[in-house]
């Protein structure tokens, strides 16, 4: 891949890229800041050190990054149950939050430089459907609250059982603001299509704030000037509960890698370039362990404003950088007035990421696409919102894997026939089987494999073997078959194994590379299956037995079916 760091060819469009991309920025860190529990300056941060640092060293040129709605949804629980554990001090817990959220940074590094990458293509788009619509679920959820002028629960199940104490105590004004805030974003883009609209939603529903003198939370004073750091709060680390780092640590890492290059496909696509997968891991790893050090909130590559930012002109690692200086320029002169930013006008804001979210298209196709994949869509779903964010993926990859193993050997067991030869459908028949003398169609029985060989199958080609009739000879036929796993291996030798031990003669035709070298690792080839009885055409061992070099009794006539050494 290309390192486009700096091009000045494309410098104007870099700059005024990065500059839109860091004015749609700003509003949704201060949001995300404050739903994280740390504040709206812990999302500038955030935006500010992972933009800069995942641009600079990151495997996507054009991408934005900064908190996003599912890494501040498990930020959230992280900075909620540290407090708790604290008794409630934040000063306190914000050792162990800085430690989790520098781990998750390592562990998306390590994920890095184990390529795991370039395997983000195999989790199964309704996991993903579930997945983000559980998300966008949840930040709805989170928002009902400062929607209505108070503070919100850290969970979704509170969320549900204290709304309805709130419900008298309704804050009009801020439903106003939430509401206008909602009806500014998506009308803007109608009106005026130059304007960001979460900007323009932000800098109005502030104005009303201040202008009318309404009664409503506010995020209240930020710090301004540069960051301090951490290494302070890092002393105070309880280390005797190091376990539970981990999985809050896992699960920002697994997110985060999930949403960058989500991201990243989303930008390849646009650009019509590739990036790097597990370069852009080391990028974004690299960048949540120096927002962590300076009290920033973790995040990854956002899809909204790398879009932003590459329709805006940006087409190289500058771009990502002039995001997150205009941004350090609003710190350091703005700190003021983003003070006066009310908490219905960002619920209103992240109401509308919420519902961005969403998956709508799995959702309307739910009825239509396969029930196994509906779901597993819906099991991930129900697990996001109403457990754990890293389950509901591990769970969702496992079902969707094994009801993937299920049908397929369904399918697969339509195309391992076994019968006669010629006794097939002629449409089910290989072409070179429709003029097998009768003579040994009477004598020899085929086995058809129609794919891979994998532990999805075992049980069912075990059966159909136990089922076979006395016959004299057994051909498996395995020109279709490019693997073959373990579990296959074993399945295979007991088949064969349970046949000669009936006095059935077991030869192989057009077996490929792999699973010959997978049977021969296993000594089955030439233990069980001299080399003599593996023939490369059906149409040499058909012969061969036609012709009675196949251990044919010499007095009879007949094909022997308890002695298995070949004829000599």
């Amino acid at each position: 891949m290309e390192d486009r760091t700096f091009k000045l060819a494309n410098l104007s469009g870099d700059l005024f890229g990065g500059l839109t991309a860091g004015v749609v920025a700003l509003p949704l860190a201060l949001a995300f800041g404050v739903q994280s529990g740390l504040g709206a300056i812990a999302g500038l941060y955030g935006a500010i050190m992972l933009g800069f640092i995942a641009a600079l060293f990151g495997g996507t040129p054009t991408q934005i990054s900064g908190p996003t709605g599912p890494m501040t949804v498990v930020a959230s629980t992280v900075v909620a149950s540290a407090v708790e554990i604290h008794s409630g001090s934040l000063e306190q817990a914000m050792g162990s939050v800085v430690a989790i959220f520098m781990l998750a940074g390592l562990f998306q590094i390590l994920l890095g430089m184990l390529k795991v990458g370039e395997y983000i293509r195999y989790i199964p788009y309704p996991v993903i459907s579930g997945f983000m619509t559980g998300i966008g679920v949840i930040i709805i959820s989170l928002e009902l609250f400062p929607l209505l002028g108070h503070a919100s629960p850290k969970r979704i199940p509170d969320v549900f059982v204290h709304l309805p104490e709130i419900i008298d105590r309704i804050n009009v004004a801020a439903i106003g603001l939430a509401t206008a805030t909602i009806v500014i974003i998506y009308l803007i883009p109608r009106l005026f299509s130059k304007i960001p609209s979460t900007l323009a939603a932000l800098v109005l529903g502030t104005l009303a704030t201040a202008l009318l003198e309404l009664d409503v939370p506010c995020i209240g004073e930020i710090p301004q000037g540069l960051p301090s750091l951490h290494f302070a709060s890092l002393a105070k680390i309880d280390l005797d509960l190091p376990i539970l780092f981990v999985m809050p640590a896992l699960t920002l890492a697994a997110l985060g890698t999930l949403d960058s290059l989500l991201t990243s496909v989303v930008a390849d696509n646009m650009t019509k370039t590739q990036h790097d997968s597990n370069r852009e891991l080391f990028g974004q790893g690299l960048g949540n362990i120096a927002s962590a050090l300076i009290g920033g909130i973790p995040g990854a590559g956002a899809t909204m404003r790398t879009v932003v930012n590459i329709k805006s002109g940006g087409r190289t690692r500058f771009s990502g950088m002039v995001h997150s200086i205009a941004m350090v320029l609003v710190l350091l002169g703005a700190g003021q007035y983003a003070a006066l930013v009310s908490q219905p006008v960002l619920a209103g804001i992240l109401i509308t990421v919420g519902i961005g979210i969403i998956d709508y298209k799995g959702l309307k196709h739910i009825r239509h696409v396969p029930r196994i994949d509906s779901i597993v869509m819906l099991t991930v779903l129900a697990i996001t919102v109403f457990a754990d964010l890293l389950v509901a993926i591990a769970v969702g990859m496992v079902l969707a894997s094994v009801l993937f193993m299920k049908k397929m050997s369904d399918i697969l067991e339509a195309h391992y026939m076994v019968g006669p030869v010629g006794s097939f459908a002629r449409e089910e028949s290989w072409s070179d089987e429709l003029n097998v003398s009768e003579k040994v169609s009477e004598q020899v029985y085929i086995k058809h494999f129609g794919g891979p060989i994998f532990f999805g199958f075992v049980n069912k080609l075990q059966a159909m073997t136990r089922a076979l009739p006395q016959v004299g000879v057994v051909i498996f036929r395995m020109k279709n078959v490019p693997y073959i796993d373990q579990s296959g291996i074993y399945a295979i030798e007991e088949a064969v194994m349970a046949l000669q031990a009936k006095g059935v003669l077991v030869l192989i035709t057009g077996i490929q590379e792999q699973p010959r070298d997978m049977l021969m690792r296993i000594d089955l080839i030439p233990d069980l299956v001299p080399e003599q009885h593996i023939f490369q055409d059906f149409a040499d061992c058909i012969k061969a037995v036609d012709e009675g070099t196949v251990c044919r009794d010499s007095e009879t006539g007949q094909l022997l079916r308890k002695d298995m050494d070949f004829c000599q």
